[in-house]
């Protein structure tokens, strides 16, 4: 099982960036997706999720409003549009997979996902 993520790059302060995750070797339409980061010094932070269909989604306070999240089964990628950026936004952005298929709640919680990808670095500054 392989999670790709990219799109991450330097962008200032109010600026937009689009994340993707591509995912290999499982049955991508079965399987929750969520975004993760984590900054200096910090621990991981749940920042979105959405269920195996795409027709529910879930988002942390310091996101919502500003960040959404997405999927495309038949691409087996997994999107974040990141805008009105913030420093405080600055971390390595991480995507996560959890086996959920029929399943409607939302996961947030970091322990529930199984695969999780190599992570790539979102830096907000002017």
């Amino acid at each position: 099982v392989q999670l790709q993520a990219s799109g991450g790059g330097l962008v200032q302060p109010g600026g937009s960036l689009k994340l993707s995750c591509v995912v290999s070797g499982l049955t991508f339409e079965n399987y929750a997706m969520a975004w993760y980061r984590q900054a200096p010094g910090k621990g991981r932070e749940f920042v979105a999720t959405i269920i195996w269909n795409g027709e529910k989604r879930g988002y942390g306070d310091s996101v919502q409003g500003r960040f959404t999240i997405w999927r495309e089964n038949a691409e087996n990628t997994v999107y974040l549009q990141m805008n009105s950026l913030r420093p405080e936004d600055t971390a390595v952005y991480y995507c996560a997979a959890r086996e959920s298929a029929g399943i409607t709640w939302l996961f947030t919680r970091e322990a529930a996902y199984d695969y999780w990808g190599q992570g790539t670095q979102v830096t907000v500054s002017s």
